[in-house]
């Protein structure tokens, strides 16, 4: 019997509640929504910065909505608190620069602790320009990061010893990480995530588990908390690279990672020959369905499925529901972006065993 699956996300500002509708499931569970506190949750961001010479100001902001102006901004209720009072200082020390003029943006990059903002430049900076900004650095602790060029240009210029870092509370894990690796913009709702995604997934002494799109290890190293062995993959060799020094870091040697462009046949890499029991899925907006015949054809019997996009998560629980025997047991909305239309969803899929379709 073939099941037709619809996800719907409503946009909702609250608490997450009725985001998620699993259509004509029947028989899958709706979780509970997870949500936290509505405002100071961001911990990323991209403010653009326009040096406004008629009115003789720097502003710092987020751009309108037609895209052409800045905001002028004293404060933000999303971002996290200590960069919403640190929007003015900010503000003083772009005025004070010479190089004013060709910053377009700074973007902001939180852990824990600290954080750093990463300075994009279009023009080489003035030995001044340099000073000022490491006592501003050395003298408020927000790390100071430039950037002439791509990604790779990125270098950390003030305080030497900057590392930021988040945690994992509830197992005690640790996460080292640089301003622009990929991390969860809510850091409360991350954890909650894991947790879920640990309850759902259930891994044990004798598990061997896959984590696909694993980045720096959000997952794959609470998984490995638990379970026997944990293999993360990910597109990024330096994620990979990551992913690898947070397991040192955090003495978990029952792990291992691989870099794979996993919308690619993966027929290659070493990682496809080993067995698995258990796979998590936490794939970009575009979905894992280049993926799913492999996992359809594997000995997985249970699958989580992290989903930042309702619609291919739609797509893809159809194909494997009703073309590689495994049964929706349950879904739920998690409101990783409060006052914005953007949610995430937790499904977890297992294979079904009584030889039917439903």
């Amino acid at each position: 019997m073939m099941e037709r699956i619809t996800f719907i996300a409503v946009p909702n500002a609250g608490t997450g509640e009725n985001l998620l509708d699993c259509g004509q499931l029947e028989a899958a569970e709706k979780y509970p929504p997870l949500s936290g506190n509505e405002w100071n949750y961001r911990r990323k961001a991209r403010l653009s910065v326009r040096d406004v010479a008629a009115k003789g100001r720097v502003l710092v902001g987020f751009r309108e909505r037609n895209g052409r102006f800045v905001a002028d901004m004293s404060e933000c209720h999303v971002l996290r608190s200590e960069v919403s009072d640190s929007l003015s200082v900010i503000t003083t020390l772009m005025e004070a620069l010479e190089c004013r003029g060709s910053i377009p943006q700074i973007e902001v990059a939180c852990g824990d602790r600290q954080f750093a903002l990463i300075i994009r430049h279009l023009e080489a900076l003035s030995e001044t320009d340099k000073a000022l900004m490491r006592t501003f650095a050395n003298d408020t602790g927000i790390g100071i990061y430039l950037q002439s060029a791509g990604p790779d240009s990125v270098v950390l210029l003030a305080p030497e010893d900057l590392q930021l870092e988040f945690a994992i509370d509830e197992l005690g894990l640790r996460f080292h990480f640089e301003p622009l690796d990929f991390t969860q913009v809510n850091g409360e709702l991350n954890q909650q995530m894991i947790m879920r995604a640990m309850e759902l997934l259930d891994p044990q002494p004798d598990d061997r588990i896959l984590d696909l799109f694993c980045g720096l290890g959000n997952f794959t190293l609470p998984l490995a908390t638990r379970a026997g062995q944990v293999v993360g993959v990910e597109g990024s060799q330096e994620m990979v690279e990551r992913g690898t020094s947070n397991a040192v870091l955090n003495g978990l040697a029952n792990v291992s990672f691989h870099a794979t462009d996993l919308y690619q046949p993966c027929d290659k890499a070493p990682w496809p020959k080993s067995t698995y029991n258990k796979i998590l899925l936490d794939p970009p907006r575009s979905g894992a369905q280049e993926l799913l015949p492999w996992i359809g054809a594997s000995k997985v019997s249970r699958v989580v499925y992290i989903s930042c996009n309702p619609e291919t998560l739609a797509r893809d629980a159809d194909i494997l529901v009703n073309q590689h025997g495994f049964k929706l047991q349950g879904a739920g909305i998690i409101n990783m972006f409060p006052h914005t239309p953007h949610s995430e969803a937790i499904a977890l899929f297992e294979r079904n065993t009584d030889g039917t379709d439903e």
